[in-house]
Formats: structure tokens, C-alpha cells, sequence
């Protein structure tokens, strides 16, 4: 199993629909074979440049440790998510 960290951008809006968008990303980790090592929630904070017509968004840091299956359906669920702005999956070395 590899070690990784995703960084996901989320909508901003009510704490429990970000809550929920989270929370469907780390079960996902989960019943796919990985493990949840640490989520940091980094908060809402303004944008770099304007995407979708947002200017704010909700930042939270996941590291987990799993087979590259679970990344390719984590990705894979996190590109058809509306609520997800930007993403990106790392790979930590070992």
C-alpha cells in the first residue's frame, strides 16, 4: 500500500453539505481498502483566480494510505462531484 495526500476545494455553503461532501470522500477510501490517516481541515478561504463564478472556497487535506485502485475511484468520484471546485491527488514517497 502507498501513502497520499488529496487536496480538495470545495463549494462553499452550509457547514453540513461540506461536512457531507467530505465525509463521502473519506468512505470512500474506506471501503475501497484504504485507510484515513489524517483529514486537516484548512477552512474557507478566497480563491487565487474565479472558478465557476466562485471566489471562496472550502479547503481540507486528506492523507491516506491505499492501493492505486482506490485512487483511480476516488478520482474518479471527485471529477463527476459538483460540489468539488479543484483536486489534486499526490503520491508521498516512500
Amino acid at each position: 500500500m502507498r501513502k497520499y495526500e488529496v487536496v480538495i476545494i470545495v463549494k462553499t455553503g452550509e457547514e453540513e453539505a461540506i461536512n457531507a461532501t467530505i465525509a463521502k470522500f473519506e468512505n470512500i477510501i474506506k471501503t475501497t481498502g484504504g485507510t484515513v490517516d489524517k483529514v486537516d481541515r484548512w477552512g474557507k478561504k478566497r480563491l487565487a483566480y474565479e472558478i465557476k463564478d466562485i471566489m471562496e472556497g472550502y479547503y481540507t487535506l486528506i492523507n491516506f494510505t491505499a492501493e492505486p485502485a482506490t485512487v483511480f475511484e476516488l478520482e474518479r468520484v471527485l471529477k463527476i462531484t459538483d460540489d468539488v471546485l479543484k483536486h489534486m491527488v499526490i503520491k508521498l514517497e516512500d
